[in-house]
């Protein structure tokens, strides 16, 4: 997993709330283990005509906002089901960060083990955000996962909470098989004590 950094990105404006994961990322892309390929089905059936044209009034079809990074969203983003899938396709199309006032616990947990960070915010701050947002992509905001802080584009600071061990895992690069062979030494010694104390093991 790559080493989150600090980063300054456009972010865009996603007030719906209830977004579900099913709309993140519809069953029928399910079929795939890979994590790559899935950020152009990012939000099909909201992104796409059934002839399969662009919706030009969804906010990722527009072009201020084909580049986002960050996303500002709506209560408990991430609902219903428990796919992972979904945030590797948001990861896929380029989201680091989804900002919201509250998150499915599974998505949320999932956001973290796929390299994303999900920040929960009071709505008045998740509000300036949106605002700050709906201004463009000359509006950049500038997240500091080191600080904990959010800059807007006017320079106004937002400071947020993370747990301290997955904020060292985002910041080391670490998913659950990362962190294990962090403990390689100490599991090799192991092995070999215990073939030399248990031979017909």
């Amino acid at each position: 997993m790559e080493k989150f950094e600090k980063f300054s990105g456009i972010a865009a404006p996603m007030p719906l709330v209830n977004i579900d994961t099913d709309m993140i990322i519809p069953k029928i892309f399910l079929k795939t283990i890979k994590r790559s390929g899935l950020g152009v089905n990012l939000f099909d059936e909201m992104r796409y005509e059934r002839d399969g044209s662009e919706k030009p009034d969804f906010v990722l079809n527009k072009p201020a906002y084909r580049d986002a990074s960050i996303l500002i969203a709506g209560d408990n983003f991430g609902c219903g089901s428990s796919r992972e899938h979904a945030p590797w396709a948001l990861a896929d199309f380029g989201i680091k960060v989804v900002v919201s006032t509250s998150f499915a616990d599974i998505f949320f947990n999932n956001c973290f083990k796929n390299g994303m960070l999900p920040i929960v915010l009071p709505q008045e701050q998740v509000d300036l955000l949106m605002k700050d947002a709906e201004k463009g992509a000359n509006a950049r905001q500038e997240v500091d996962l080191e600080a904990q802080t959010i800059t807007t584009s006017d320079g106004t600071v937002i400071t947020f909470d993370v747990d301290p061990f997955r904020k060292h895992c985002l910041l080391e690069g670490l998913d659950d098989i990362g962190l294990t062979l962090e403990k390689s030494a100490a599991i090799d010694t192991f092995e070999s004590q215990a073939a030399q104390s248990r031979p017909w093991v």
